[in-house]
């Protein structure tokens, strides 16, 4: 079942890729790295929340990072 989904991911941000980059000029090199590079990453982040999805989230992460903080301010 999760293949499926997986697969389902895979095709989609593949389909979003071939649609923006065809309406992308040929001298947009940095445009084209950066949907690149956001797809590849938004792609990696769904197959670990397939995965993992008791992973924490960035909420999580951050609180963990300031709750010190604001018990020293306290």
């Amino acid at each position: 079942m999760k293949w499926g989904a997986v697969l389902g991911c895979t095709v989609l941000i593949i389909m979003i890729i071939l649609f923006q980059w065809s309406r992308l000029k040929q001298k947009q090199v940095k445009e084209k790295a950066a949907l690149l590079t956001l797809s590849i990453l938004g792609w990696i982040l769904a197959i670990l929340m397939l995965f993992f999805p008791d992973m924490p989230g960035p909420t999580q992460f951050i609180d963990w990072m300031y709750r010190p903080l604001g018990e020293l301010l306290k």
